[in-house]
């Protein structure tokens, strides 16, 4: 078995993870954290159709297959000569990752969920995991990196796949920030959410109605607000605090909404402020004002204070 973390791939080479093992062992729970650190994830792909996903050019973005017992055509010894094969292909640089457990702790799994087991759907649960054991013996014994889950949580094997497997950088957490009006009601898949009705309404000013929060005017209005300060800086620290939490905890996206009456003034100006110092802290943030995208005679947008950069309407990444 490899003792580093993984292969050295050039710009001509794939990276292919091939994930296996027991049910039960956690192959799931992998794929998505291989996934969320930037690989094209595939599970149950019948084992005769993988080396058709390779046949045109390199691709840059690194893949995960999922395989085990479910698929149609498994065997070990088809499995192992997939991968004698694909060791063969001058683009790619694959990898078998096996997701061991012991047989106790997986049928105390199969027992907690109720599940039937796939070798064994008639019978109790421990005579298929025997057997799955025993069809997997040199699956096992061929692995380039073996991870036993016996004694990890979901959290752990998570971070066992980063170590292994996530690009120089590791792993990521996209932010989305959405401005909304509450009389539409809440945008679906919000993990967080901040009410600006408190703050100045520039509705009320003639001059602002037709404007948005990204005009300097706008900006201006609800900034010179006393409350707007305090409020930004308290926002900005929860999110400082709350952000690396969720990384760490293997969150792969997070959403969050600012709320007003129409959707078009505080809530946008607030959106855009706080997009501008997350993306000055380095993380990676996308922004849509849900009313404005509804609305095709927004004014033009003139520059927010702060800084001088310009602000489009609708989905933008910083």
């Amino acid at each position: 078995m490899s003792d580093d973390t993984g292969p050295e791939i050039t710009a001509d080479t794939q990276r292919l993870v091939l994930v296996t093992g027991p049910s039960g062992a956690g192959r799931l729970t992998a794929i998505k954290a291989l996934e969320d650190v930037g690989y094209e994830a595939i599970d149950n792909l019948p084992l005769g159709l993988v080396e058709r996903l390779f046949t045109g050019p390199v691709r840059a973005r690194p893949m995960a297959l999922g395989l085990d017992v479910r698929n149609r055509d498994f065997s070990a010894h088809a499995l192992l000569s997939l991968l004698a094969t694909l060791e063969k292909h001058p683009g790619i640089e694959p990898e078998l990752l096996y997701l061991d457990c012991s047989p106790e702790v997986l049928l105390r799994r199969y027992s907690e969920t109720r599940r039937r087991h796939p070798m064994a759907p008639e019978d109790s649960p421990e005579e298929g995991i025997a057997r799955e054991i025993r069809l997997l013996e040199d699956v096992r014994f061929r692995a380039d990196v073996l991870i036993d889950t016996t004694e990890l949580t979901p959290h752990g094997l998570r971070d066992r796949i980063e170590h292994w497997f996530a690009p120089k950088g590791g792993r990521h957490l996209a932010l989305s920030l959405v401005s909304f009006s509450y009389k539409r009601g809440l945008p679906p898949g919000l993990d967080m959410v901040f009410d600006c009705r408190f703050l100045r309404n520039p509705h009320w000013e003639p001059a602002l109605r037709a404007l948005t929060g990204v005009n300097r005017q706008v900006a201006d209005h609800v900034a010179t607000d006393p409350r707007f300060d305090p409020f930004f800086k308290r926002v900005m620290g929860l999110v400082n605090l709350l952000l690396p939490a969720y990384l760490e905890e293997g969150k792969a996206h997070f959403s969050i909404g600012f709320g007003c009456t129409g959707g078009r003034h505080r809530s946008v100006f607030l959106t855009e402020r706080v997009a501008e110092a997350l993306a000055e802290g380095g993380w990676q943030v996308s922004v849509r004002h849900r009313e404005m995208d509804r609305r095709e005679d927004t004014p033009g947008p003139e520059v927010v204070a702060p800084g001088d950069a310009r602000l489009d309407d609708g989905d933008r990444h910083r």
